[in-house]
């Protein structure tokens, strides 16, 4: 005899499912035997237990996520569990800038600027405070008084004081802002407020150097993007005694509000000068956010598996964004693996979010903090991201018939598809350009757009020395097109004048891997030098031999201190390699499209093209239109 299963089923998680399983388990109880649960007040309680079933589920699922950090959503949780990986997320950082500051007053011998100095700028109307955060004393030499490369820290200075009471068992020392930047943090312990004796105490970074006699403390961040400072127990690191005074000194900044400021006014007085002035060396850079959590997720277990030391190239890629907080992206390779090959070093080259290079001061600085985690046979070097620009040629043919479109409404929406993937799919390293993947989004981009032919170059910039003999390499580290020998010319240029010769030059090669200079008469091309340099096809490097570049001519219409080359590489890929950088030159491409005659409802349609990006034209310029799509 069947039986009726009268267990209650408990593994849907769904709302009606819960209460659909609740009504079947009642209906196989002798006492709801043709009970009708949606004509009654059952239903109502049916629905209560359903949801409070639900949102019990719910909220176990969520508590089982968060015991996880890849699955984790809570910043408190992410921050607990990169704790227990020996991790602390990075803070809010504070604009930097460094100045020379220079005491005109004579009868000054010497002066001191002190911590929490004051120099003020304006950025987009906003006035921002930016500080000294160390002393700094120096001496009239040779009747000059200056401050060479200071530092200067957007922000405020704070100080908060606690006066230790150990039977205090939740007392703790907390840092309250959460736009602190715990960089600029001072910890100083004073032995009483009777004894005005002061310890300063550092950051422990290295468990294993600290002894129960070190003055150190520790920083973790808590609740609220607070960070708290705490203390050894005695045993690791100094531990504190009651009516001990614990002073921490920082900055409070506006993290990146500040970036790009320039110009700096000083104190109306520097010690007892107030004739003094402001030379800017760098410009404030590096304001940024506190770590997101996204960030804390990728890095934390990338810190701890490289257990603070730098040895691969994934332990630098983790070591860097924690030294230099403006940090989008970075590419780091062994000196083997450079061209040329220097043995002995780790090259580091970085993206910054602000797009700007690493200053020099900013590179000698990231390269001393490095050589704490390197050992000590390496030499970290940091190099300058190379941009290689990708120049399209884009024809698409649309069905006129299925949009009411205008023909530079659809090339609007085209530039806007190259435009979002340039933003989305490039600008950092190792992205590279996925021919296939941009051309199907072209086609995406509008119902009616039917097919496209597209074309593509590459183009890069260096920067000559004028009047002085000097060897360029121009590193595109992809293939170039040349099928066979003597193939036509695949590379130009903007135009150059050298010494010796007034005519506008332009570069293009023979096929066989020389570089030449040719200048225009007319329209007809004259070779003014059949051996300007070498070409190599396979790794897409162009060196120009020794030259004396005078001058160079405008380049998109307007005064350049660099001259372009532009090249058809071998492949419609191309593939970033160390610190190369693919960006899509949007002001240089062109876009235009045409009814398709075959899909429109007339095949006499008139075809009508239009260009809503064009190429920058001038006399000075001479840019091939070759592409390796064009029949070679």
């Amino acid at each position: 005899m069947a039986t009726t299963d009268k267990r209650l089923s408990i593994s849907e998680l769904d709302f009606d499912d819960i209460k659909s399983n609740l009504k079947t388990f009642l209906k196989n109880q002798t006492e709801f035997t043709d009970y009708d649960f949606e004509g009654s007040g059952m239903s109502a309680l049916l629905d209560l237990l359903a949801y409070n079933t639900h949102y019990l589920s719910m909220n176990a699922n969520l508590l089982a996520n968060e015991m996880f950090i890849d699955t984790a959503s809570l910043r408190s949780s992410v921050v607990s569990h990169a704790k227990t990986l020996g991790y602390t997320p990075r803070s809010a950082r504070a604009s930097q800038a460094v100045v020379d500051v220079t005491i005109n007053d004579t009868s000054v011998t010497t002066s001191t600027l002190s911590r929490g100095t004051k120099f003020s700028t304006l950025v987009d109307d906003i006035t921002y405070n930016f500080l000294v955060n160390e002393d700094r004393t120096v001496s009239r030499v040779d009747n000059v008084l200056t401050f060479d490369n200071v530092t200067l820290f957007e922000g405020t200075l704070i100080t908060t004081r606690y006066v230790v009471d150990s039977s205090n068992i939740d007392q703790r020392f907390i840092i309250p802002d959460s736009n602190a930047d715990t960089t600029t943090l001072t910890v100083v312990v004073q032995n009483s407020a009777t004894d005005s004796t002061q310890t300063t105490y550092n950051l422990a970074t290295d468990i294993t150097q600290v002894t129960d006699t070190t003055n150190a403390y520790f920083l973790q961040e808590i609740e609220n993007g607070q960070f708290q400072v705490y203390f050894g127990d005695s045993v690791i690191g100094k531990g504190l005694s009651d009516n001990n005074i614990v002073i921490l000194q920082y900055i409070v900044t506006n993290k990146g509000a500040a970036n790009g400021a320039s110009t700096f006014t000083p104190p109306s007085s520097i010690g007892s000068s107030s004739d003094n002035t402001v030379a800017t060396v760098t410009s404030a850079v590096g304001g940024a956010e506190s770590e997101s959590i996204e960030s804390i997720k990728l890095n934390a277990p990338l810190d701890y598996a490289s257990q603070g030391r730098a040895v691969t190239t994934n332990d630098f890629k983790v070591i860097v964004p924690t030294l230099f907080a403006n940090t989008q992206s970075v590419s780091v390779w062994g000196g083997e693996d450079n061209d040329p090959a220097s043995y002995g070093k780790v090259f580091i080259s970085v993206k910054t979010t602000t797009g700007s290079n690493l200053t020099s001061t900013q590179k000698i600085t990231l390269q001393n903090n490095l050589k704490n985690y390197v050992v000590s046979s390496v030499r970290p070097e940091v190099v300058d991201p190379q941009t290689i620009n990708v120049r399209l040629t884009v024809n698409f043919k649309y069905n006129s018939t299925v949009t009411t479109k205008s023909l530079n409404d659809l090339i609007a929406l085209v530039n806007t598809t190259v435009s979002n993937y340039n933003t989305n799919s490039l600008g950092t390293f190792n992205s590279p350009f996925r021919f296939s993947e941009l051309v199907g989004q072209i086609d995406d981009t509008d119902s009616s757009i039917v097919s496209n032919i597209t074309t593509v170059q590459m183009s890069k910039i260096f920067t000559p020395t004028l009047n002085e003999s000097s060897s360029y390499t121009i590193s595109f580290n992809n293939g170039l097109f040349n099928p066979h020998s003597g193939h036509s010319s695949v590379i130009s240029s903007t135009g150059f004048k050298v010494s010796g010769n007034t005519n506008e030059l332009f570069l293009q090669d023979d096929g066989n891997g020389v570089l030449q200079t040719f200048y225009l008469s007319g329209t007809t091309k004259i070779i003014a030098n059949s051996s300007f340099g070498s070409v190599n096809y396979e790794t897409g490097k162009v060196v120009l031999n020794s030259a004396t570049i005078t001058s160079i001519s405008n380049v998109d219409g307007s005064a350049s201190t660099t001259i372009r080359v532009v090249v058809v590489p071998s492949s419609n890929d191309v593939i970033p390699l160390r610190n190369d950088i693919i960006d899509i030159d949007i002001s240089n491409s062109t876009i235009t499209g045409q009814v398709d005659a075959v899909t429109s409802s007339s095949s006499s349609a008139t075809t009508s093209t239009s260009s809503a990006v064009t190429s920058a034209s001038t006399s000075s310029s001479y840019i091939s239109s070759s592409s390796s799509s064009s029949g070679y």
